[in-house]
């Protein structure tokens, strides 16, 4: 059986040590989660799963999961994991759009089977008894198995779609050769080995959760602690039980568990580190979690195309540079002119940030359109900019389709995000382009407080803090952001959010 493959992802010191710890339910040994995953894998041998072809998974966070999603990869088909809260709508376009050959999804009703049954796939029922995974179809329990013919590298393992922040969601397949490189990668950055737990809160059908904490967790021996979902609530409970070392999110729970922090009697000491990725972390956000969690924050840069993770910040002793996403991590990223000629730029110049590397996808599923504008001379284009600093720090500046074109001066959402979190009285912020008729695009914005401030304060503030063109015009104030269900911000329904209404 090849060796770069997620056949062989487990790699622990012991076959006695913890794998998936689920709070309030079953314990697995790395020996019982592997014989779990072939028994399994073996059931869906039997029910004729045909390598090569989709399986779209529609569970939560859980073992049924945790399970299921290697078992389809070491069948040698295709794991298609998709939000379980998707309208029967959303559940058709990806189905579809993946060619799924199957669906497998909690008991009961589910829009998810909806959808599968409209579309004419078939569906299988995953449950759990005990510690093992029970599937079941409509003619009852799978019972009968074969034996499951093992993938090779270059199969594709794993199909995931864009998040559509910008246009219509495009199908990534990546391969295991594309999935254990930046497995690979991270585990080495951060250094993780057997003693590591892991809290994950991220969900696990996107790539932040399932390849940045949870699949590279087992690839050094460590152990996942995986909640249903994430709850503030319980979260410094978990962390002190399972003697936790680490957690990845994106920025709305770091600020939610720094707003909670007293009243949850959150440690001053707690992780070997907190990773931070998806979205911006704001440097005022950075140095808060420094200070109330004392341990070192590690800003992440992925993207799903990349298998996930591009640059991070460098563990200590090294610098962490608040601002940045830190260092290239196996993957090699330089800057691109922005006309896309193929011209790279010299250090500290801003342009497109392109990457090259083995966890980068080979293109888009069945768009050749797609395909020919995303990769020049050989690097992806990942419609971000930034620049490079002498030190091989990246900055970015923004998703050049969001960047604000005020009357032809360019403006970075970036850097007026990062100075509304600045201000005390706002915990959370996002600016955003509205059209206007004298400058083609004005700067918005709106703020979550968390004490007393009014547009005018914020406003005040600003002017004090930025050019007067990049000042927002209008501040609105609310109670929380519109974002999408791993935590991104959109910024292009902001608009319909508050302006369109204002």
């Amino acid at each position: 059986m090849p060796t770069n493959t997620l056949a062989n992802l487990l790699n622990p010191s012991s076959a006695t040590d913890d794998s998936i710890i689920i709070p309030g339910g079953p314990t697995l040994s790395y020996g019982q989660y592997g014989d779990e995953i072939e028994r399994v894998a073996g059931l869906l041998a039997g029910a004729g799963i045909k390598p090569g072809r989709p399986v779209s998974i529609v569970l939560t966070n859980n073992l049924e999961f945790m399970v299921l999603f290697l078992a389809v990869a070491r069948v040698g088909a295709v794991a298609a994991p998709l939000n379980s809260a998707y309208t029967v709508d959303e559940f058709k376009f990806f189905m579809e759009d993946a060619d799924a050959q199957l669906a497998i999804v909690p008991p009961g009703a589910h829009f998810g089977r909806d959808a599968a049954t409209q579309l004419g796939i078939p569906v299988v029922d995953a449950s759990l008894d005990g510690s093992s995974v029970i599937l079941r179809n409509g003619s009852g329990t799978l019972t009968n198995s074969k034996d499951a013919h093992p993938p090779s590298p270059e199969d594709v393992a794993l199909f995931l779609h864009t998040s559509g922040t910008t246009s219509r969601p495009k199908g990534v397949p990546l391969t295991h050769a594309n999935l254990i490189k930046s497995i690979g990668n991270i585990k080495n950055h951060y250094e993780l080995t057997p003693e590591d737990t892991s809290i994950i809160v991220m969900p696990l059908f996107h790539v932040h959760g399932l390849m940045g904490a949870s699949l590279s967790t087992l690839n050094s021996g460590g152990s996942l602690v995986i909640p249903e979902r994430f709850s503030a609530s319980s979260f410094w409970g978990l962390q002190k039980d399972n003697a936790a070392t680490w957690y990845s999110a994106v920025p709305t729970i770091h600020q939610i568990l720094l707003m909670r922090a007293d009243d949850d009697n959150a440690p001053r000491e707690s992780f070997r580190f907190i990773r931070s990725c998806s979205s911006a972390l704001a440097p005022a956000v950075f140095e808060r979690l420094e200070d109330r969690f004392g341990a070192p924050v590690l800003e992440a840069y992925g993207m799903t195309e990349a298998s996930h993770q591009m640059s991070s910040s460098p563990m200590p002793p090294s610098k962490r540079l608040p601002g940045t996403v830190g260092v290239a991590t196996g993957v090699e990223i330089a800057i691109m002119d922005m006309a896309a000629t193929g011209r790279l730029q010299k250090t500290g110049d801003i342009g497109e940030i392109v990457i090259k590397g083995e966890n980068v996808m080979h293109g888009y599923n069945n768009n050749p359109k797609a395909n020919a504008e995303a990769f020049v001379n050989g690097w992806f284009r990942t419609g971000d900019q930034g620049f490079l600093g002498a030190e091989g720090y990246l900055s970015l500046t923004g998703r050049i389709k969001e960047l604000i074109n005020r009357g032809g001066e360019k403006i970075s959402p970036l850097e007026i995000d990062g100075i509304l979190l600045k201000h005390p009285a706002v915990s959370e912020a996002v600016c955003f382009a509205v059209p206007d008729e004298k400058y083609g695009e004005v700067v918005h914005a709106a703020v979550v407080l968390k004490a007393d401030a009014d547009q005018e304060a914020i406003r005040t503030y600003c002017r004090e803090q930025m050019a007067d063109f990049k000042v927002p015009e209008v501040v609105y104030i609310a109670d929380s952001l519109p974002r999408t269900a791993t935590g991104k911000i959109q910024r292009r329904h902001m608009v319909a959010a508050f302006a369109e209404g204002d």
